[in-house]
């Protein structure tokens, strides 16, 4: 008699979200319903996709397309999982228990990657200020192999002498390759993160501003490039090219396919056009009825072609006539030509009360004019109106945003006034001003969303981000992300006591909150922040090269695999490993059990429980699943080696279904 096979719980993988799998897996569901025919084995066969679309693709035939050294190695480089995690710093936080924004110190690309999982598709806005190329080094690896060793060894975590990362310089004869490796893996990962109603911001001057616009295009979309816009943030021009004098840099700004813009803030000028004011202390301007621009004439909008009667006497409106002295008034262009009222009747007759005739004596012919309210709130029934241009939607606080953005407040100097009203004595090169990242934010964000900025620097978009929300415009929430980049020990920085620009960038945002604190500003604002590092693995890697090993060292190699938990690593850190690389956002609510007289953590209200004890129990087990989650992960050397025990808590959750069809997933680690 065959004896039955041992049942055991599921190994949870200790790597990031592996890209490649995951897009396959999002293209198989699109094609099998769509193209069942090109499936062989369950496996996509791409030459018959393409003869089903009609395609011929010759081998080794020269297409369009930005192409440079290195780009096939960024793939591998893409979809290399991290084995990295982010160690929880509560010491360097500010309002841990209760904040939703994040710190994050490392290498960008390895962060990425770790958050894939917990926070793919659910970043609204991206906005990153990446080294320019401007023939200065930057220290960004652009190697496959330069990933987390590299990055810790640099750091000094795991190399008493440290090393540097890649840089790049204008004598480097792949100048611009070197930058291009460095961005692509970034970007195409940043993209995974955005929401389909997402939006990314990426300022650059002209050293590679063609190579980053044709690298978007490949992958956003060139449908999806939303605007170039052109910020004028040096008036006096700097001095950096030989006939002229650069005043400006470029807003690159790429959308999601459902992408709408909010706008941005009114200016002073166009605030001082809401000079009125209605019975009720309402603000409001006065804009033209008759359509203006495109499609403004009646042969246009036939249906928006139709009179309007005022009647001077009781100054009132209608689309009847009610007596002989009743003005007939029609949408005239300035050459009385016949043109169009940007509203149809129905809603002419629904807004009566808020048109204003005006009498031209110049002209001698008759105008309507109607009320925007400065308040969107005061008539936002009519606020959607899908007869109206976007940019002529009615009673909105905001304007389209311009092609080109000037003013003080975006401007270079003003950038550095604001730092150093935050670290007097200190001073940044080419500094971005909170106040121009407040505008992208007005643009692109609503209150609760979510921003990220993976080459924070000095954390201008964390003060920005903390400034709307001290304005009481709702919590928005930020991930800040910053190399460690050490400074130099000549820099006033450095002898200020910050020895890299994670420690400043970290800074920054702790002094930012205490001055809105001291001024009253915060309107219960979250000002707060979650540190983490980027650090290695709490658990060992098994490096299968065993070549060249004696049967002893093989033994050693085997004993030490067996207890896979680094012996440094605490167990706070190991629950936010775990939380990461299941799939959580690292504020996700945590709570602390005991159960069966052990520690065990509760994880978003139960839906998954964590258990690190190094001694399990039957009784552990069953009030464990009593509680009914839908995910636990216990620490497989809790077991003790004991199989037993092992294959009856993999029953003891099989048995116990949620919903009558789904068992609790239990897996170890």
């Amino acid at each position: 008699m065959t004896t039955p096979k041992t049942e055991l719980p599921e190994k949870m993988p200790l790597t990031s979200m592996d890209i490649a799998e995951e897009k396959r897996e999002e293209l198989k569901c699109c094609l099998k319903t769509a193209f069942p025919e090109v499936f062989g084995e369950d496996k996509i066969d791409y030459d018959q996709l393409k003869r089903v679309l009609g395609e011929w693709v010759e081998p080794d035939r020269e297409r369009f397309g930005l192409n440079w050294p290195g780009k096939a190695a960024c793939m591998k480089v893409i979809q290399a999982p991290s084995v990295g995690t982010l160690k929880p710093c509560p010491d360097e936080s500010v309002d841990w228990d209760t904040t939703q924004n994040l710190f994050i110190e490392g290498d960008n690309l390895e962060v990425l990657k770790l958050l894939q999982k917990a926070y793919f598709g659910k970043v609204k806005m991206i906005y990153i200020d990446p080294p320019y190329n401007t023939g200065k080094e930057f220290i960004y690896p652009d190697k496959y192999a330069e990933t987390l060793d590299t990055y810790l060894e640099y750091t000094g975590q795991k190399d008493a002498e440290g090393r540097r990362f890649s840089t790049n310089t204008d004598t480097s004869g792949r100048f611009h390759s070197r930058w291009l490796n460095m961005m692509y893996p970034r970007l195409y990962l940043a993209k995974n993160l955005l929401r389909e109603d997402g939006a990314i911001f990426i300022s650059i001057d002209d050293n590679e501003f063609g190579n980053l616009k044709s690298l978007c295009d490949h992958l956003f979309g060139e449908e999806n490039h939303a605007a170039t816009i052109s910020v004028i943030n040096n008036l006096k021009g700097r001095n950096d090219k030989k006939n002229i004098a650069t005043c400006h840099e470029y807003l690159l700004v790429y959308g999601k396919q459902e992408f709408e813009s909010y706008g941005v803030p009114l200016n002073k000028e166009q605030l001082a056009a809401y000079k009125y004011e209605d019975e009720a202390g309402h603000k409001y301007a006065l804009r033209d009825l008759r359509k203006r621009g495109g499609a403004d004439k009646r042969t246009d909008r036939p249906n928006l072609y139709f009179p309007i009667y005022y009647n001077e006497s009781t100054n009132q409106c209608s689309l009847e006539k009610h007596s002989d002295t009743d003005v007939e008034i029609f949408p005239l262009l300035g050459d009385g030509t016949e043109g169009c009222w940007r509203w149809g009747k129905t809603k002419v007759l629904e807004n009566l009360d808020i048109l204003h005739p005006k009498y031209n004596r110049t002209k001698d012919r008759w105008g309507i004019e109607h009320r925007v309210y400065l308040d969107p709130t005061v008539r936002d029934d009519i606020s959607n109106d899908d007869e109206i241009d976007d940019e002529e939607r009615l009673y909105e606080r905001t304007s389209k945003p311009k092609s080109f953005w000037w003013g003080a407040e975006l401007s270079t100097d003003v950038a550095g006034r604001e730092f150093k009203v935050l670290f007097n004595g200190l001073s940044t090169d080419y500094p971005k001003s909170p106040f121009f990242i407040e505008k992208t934010l007005h643009m692109a964000t609503k209150p609760g969303d979510l921003i990220i900025d993976f080459f924070a620097g000095y954390s201008t978009t964390a003060q920005a981000v903390q400034n709307l929300n001290a304005m009481g415009e709702g919590n928005r929430h930020f991930i800040m992300v910053q190399l460690p980049e050490q400074c130099d020990p000549e820099t006033k920085e450095f002898k200020a006591g910050f020895h890299n620009i994670a420690e400043l960038s970290r800074e920054r945002i702790r002094r930012s909150s205490q001055i809105l604190n001291d001024k009253g500003h915060t309107n219960q604002a979250d000002l707060g922040f979650r540190a983490y590092k980027l650090d290695s693995s709490c658990f060992k890697r098994w490096e299968g090269d065993i070549a060249g090993l004696s049967e002893e060292q093989l033994i050693l190699k085997l004993k030490d695999h067996a207890h896979h938990i680094s012996d440094n690593a605490k167990a706070e850190d190991i629950l936010y490993e775990l939380l990461l690389k299941d799939g959580f956002e690292l504020t996700v609510p945590i709570q602390k059990l005991t159960l069966a007289g052990k520690e065990v953590f509760s994880i978003a209200k139960g839906e998954l429980l964590i258990c690190l004890e190094k001694q399990l129990t039957q009784e552990l087990m069953d009030e464990i699943a009593a509680l009914d989650p839908a995910r636990v992960i216990v620490l497989d050397a809790g077991f003790q080696n004991n199989d037993q025990l092992k294959a009856n808590a993999v029953q003891t959750f099989k048995a116990r279904a949620r919903d009558k069809e789904t068992a609790i997933v239990f897996r170890t680690v």
